[in-house]
């Protein structure tokens, strides 16, 4: 679940950085977050996927 909450972030972000449209640091705050959750899923060894 943490993994799909992190993509749907990484999209968002990516659509507003398309769009000029962000909330200010909030969203780049939620993208950090979501790439933190992503390595720590690989450096366990989980499937991503």
């Amino acid at each position: 679940m943490l993994y799909t909450i992190a993509i749907i972030l990484i999209i968002l972000w990516i659509l507003g950085l398309i769009t000029s449209y962000t909330l200010g640091g909030f969203v780049h705050i939620l993208l950090v977050i979501a790439i933190i959750v992503i390595l720590v899923r690989v450096i366990r060894g989980e499937k991503i996927l």
